[in-house]
């Protein structure tokens, strides 16, 4: 991966700029300082305005009637999306910040709550047609419980809609950049993160599509989609220089899953 992907996946996350550092895990991954940044960049940059929100939106297809989980809601921008398009939505995030910001733009009626990805989350089984979950998997070093937890709010026949890091560009842009985060392993890397003069440390795991595979078909969920989609048509003109130089590029990878 190129220099300038490198800072594409830095966009794609919101960040103003990055760097790896060694940290320990509970010190990493809190969003309260950062809040307003990541939100602030997140409304209008290429990868998350132009390219992944799009595609999770193209693969949920008509929403309209359906009840919708928003699992890593942030600020709210995919459960404003879905709302706008007639689905009843509920969200939950662990960033109190990230969630004041979501109430700002939902209004207080909106379903949001405070909860962790992967612990006991705080709804009854069979309660969603579809589960979205927008670049939160990737943050768990186990997928296990998060999955077991995602399947059992689902109705029966419901999806998991996903998107997580590309595995290839990870484990491409960490060799071109001479750390030693092969692809094949289940590896963890942590980045500072600097947005609106705040910094956050922020922690990933990289895995192999092979071990996403596993994981999702061990959770008993089949996937029916694997998706590495070009991006809106709209950054043609908003990102001209970007998209003549790369039209297609690997940032993240996309699932459908469905729990029969």
């Amino acid at each position: 991966m190129t220099s300038d992907q490198q800072q594409e996946h830095a966009s794609s996350t919101g960040t103003a700029s990055s760097s790896a550092v060694a940290v320990d895990p509970p010190k990493a991954n809190a969003y309260d300082s950062i809040a307003e940044g990541y939100t602030a960049e997140n409304e209008t940059n290429l990868l998350n305005a132009y390219y992944e929100r799009p595609a999770i939106l193209a693969l949920a297809g008509g929403v309209a009637g359906r009840r919708i989980l928003d699992a890593g809601c942030g600020s709210g921008p995919l459960f404003a999306a879905l709302r706008d398009r007639g689905a009843t939505v509920s969200g939950f995030d662990a960033s109190a910040g990230m969630l004041a910001l979501a109430r700002r733009r939902l209004g207080d009626g909106a379903d949001l709550r405070q909860a962790d990805l992967g612990a006991p989350l705080p709804y009854p089984d069979d309660t969603f047609d579809d589960v979205v979950a927008s670049l939160v998997l990737h943050y768990l070093e186990d997928w296990g419980p998060a999955l077991a937890e995602l399947r059992r709010v689902l109705k029966p026949g419901g999806r998991l809609i996903a998107s997580v890091d590309h595995p290839f560009a990870v484990a491409a842009m960490h060799r071109e950049a001479g750390r030693k985060i092969g692809y094949f392993g289940t590896t963890r890397w942590t980045e500072e993160w600097t947005l609106g003069g705040q910094s956050a440390l922020v922690s990933f795991w990289h895995r192999p599509l092979h071990a996403m595979v596993e994981a999702f078909t061990g959770a008993d969920f089949r996937i029916t989609a694997i998706s590495e989609p070009e991006p809106d048509p709209a950054a043609r003109e908003l990102f001209p220089e970007e998209i003549a130089e790369k039209p297609r590029f690997l940032s993240f990878l996309f699932f459908v899953l469905h729990a029969d």
